[in-house]
């Protein structure tokens, strides 16, 4: 008997922290057996938050990850207002989604051209050493300095509001510290007319991808799951929010459950298994595995009604006729993250915009005095690059932290990314996919 054939790469890259995949195939070489995609290292920062103050917390989680410090430092603020009942003044809240949606921008930006780019330019089957954001800049100089100064641009807005762009120091308990500046805001608007035809063109781009892998697209790793996204009430419809909102949990059949923050352990289960040291989390109600689910931003755009923006809107409702019709309410395909990213982008950058217009953007009434240290707990949660992130907090009368949960993008998808790569395995070794896509040539070669 033939053994097990074994297919490991680790560190998987392209993703912040370390992981590995594992592939295990029978002994025909065919049968898919197992995939793990292994978390082979923890940080132990909810252990080292406890005993501190919990003012303290959100600048010492705000280094647990590198590509989005500004959600993790305002979800961990959130968490402490919650359970202090801090209400935060509302030029507070408007600089707050300000901070957030530049990083959005900035950080969907980077995964686009520097991640998931380098694969569809130079063809999935290019060799690895020429498949990087490096090459890009290279061969495609006026796309590589056009995605520079795109993430260039919300980062700079990032470290004008948080002091700087990675381990932020802006968001205090009761709202922010300092104003933004009115030299700053000029500046930056200033830069939007170049931005908006740099957006333009970032459109076409992930149109040219959609239409050119759209084999691909529409038939690689469909992976029926749940989704978990957040979204806010406007006038009965669920709008997409990634600073406020509820969490919102979407069946594969596209029914909606939605739930309060403060809630969220009515829906969300974590289970520990042997081969990780990251949870899997699962919808609660439905069970493990059945409730398996992924995050992030086709999650989000399965979860709500509309984007909260007109252009990223008619995106959204464009992206969903072209794959499964306008009212099929969710869609299941794997590579569509990237559409979706995209879609995001286009609102982030509409919300960037519509922020700076603001005049109290430039408000100095940005903090709440009446900040009292409480026993109590409190829940906070934003939608960070990679998916939604909660913390839960728990003080005693000192305003210490005597208790902390952290569930991260990376627990919410580990369980999905498994089923969807496993699926995808599936398709490639039993049932010899890849001979019958239809592959584009390579932009560049």
């Amino acid at each position: 008997m033939a053994p097990d054939k074994v297919y490991e790469i680790e560190p998987v890259t392209r993703l912040e922290g370390h992981g590995g995949l594992r592939l295990v195939l029978g002994e025909d070489g065919k049968t898919v057996k197992d995939v793990q995609f292994n978390i082979t290292t923890t940080r132990f920062f909810e252990k080292l938050c406890e005993g501190r103050y919990a003012e303290h917390v959100p600048r010492i989680t705000n280094r647990i990850c590198g590509i989005c410090p500004i959600p993790h430092h305002l979800a961990a603020t959130k968490s402490v207002e919650a359970a202090w009942g801090v209400e935060i003044p509302e030029a507070a809240y408007k600089l707050r989604q300000l901070f957030m949606n530049a990083k959005q921008y900035s950080s969907h930006l980077l995964h686009f051209f520097a991640l998931a780019a380098p694969d569809f330019i130079y063809g999935p089957f290019a060799p690895p050493a020429k498949r990087n954001v490096v090459n890009i800049i290279k061969d495609m100089p006026e796309v590589g300095a056009m995605a520079l100064k795109m993430m260039d641009f919300g980062q700079n807005l990032c470290a004008a509001i948080g002091g700087k762009s990675v381990g932020p120091i802006a968001g205090i308990v009761g709202g922010m510290r300092n104003p933004l500046q009115s030299a700053i805001r000029d500046a930056t608007l200033a830069q939007v007319p170049e931005q908006l035809e740099f957006v333009k063109k970032t459109v076409d781009i992930a149109k040219k991808v959609v239409a050119d892998y759209w084999d691909v697209i529409a038939n690689v790793a469909a992976t029926e799951t749940y989704y978990c996204g957040m979204g806010k009430d406007v006038n009965g419809k669920i709008v997409h929010d990634i600073y406020d909102g509820d969490i919102i949990f979407v069946s594969p059949e596209g029914k909606k459950h939605i739930y309060k923050p403060a809630d969220y352990l009515e829906a969300i289960g974590e289970r520990v298994v042997d081969h990780n040291y990251a949870t899997h989390t699962y919808f609660k109600p439905a069970g493990y595995p059945d409730g398996i689910y992924r995050t992030n931003s086709l999650a989000m755009l399965n979860a709500v009604d509309e984007m909260s923006t007109p252009l990223a809107e008619a995106a959204r409702k464009e992206m969903y006729q072209k794959i499964c019709g306008a009212d099929c309410g969710v869609v299941h395909n794997t590579f569509a993250y990237h559409w979706a990213r995209i879609i995001e982008t286009v609102e982030a950058f509409e919300n960037i915009v519509t922020l700076l217009k603001d005049p109290q953007i430039l408000s100095t009434d940005i903090k709440t005095l009446d900040v009292k240290p409480k026993e109590g707990r409190g829940v906070g949660m934003v939608d960070a690059p990679r998916g939604n992130l909660i913390y839960d907090m728990a003080t005693d009368a000192d305003g210490i932290c005597r208790k902390l949960n952290i569930i991260v993008a990376t627990n919410h998808n580990i369980a999905g990314i498994e089923k969807s790569v496993k699926h995808a395995a599936q398709q490639i070794f039993e049932q010899d996919a890849l001979s019958k896509l239809k592959l584009p040539d390579p932009w560049v070669k």
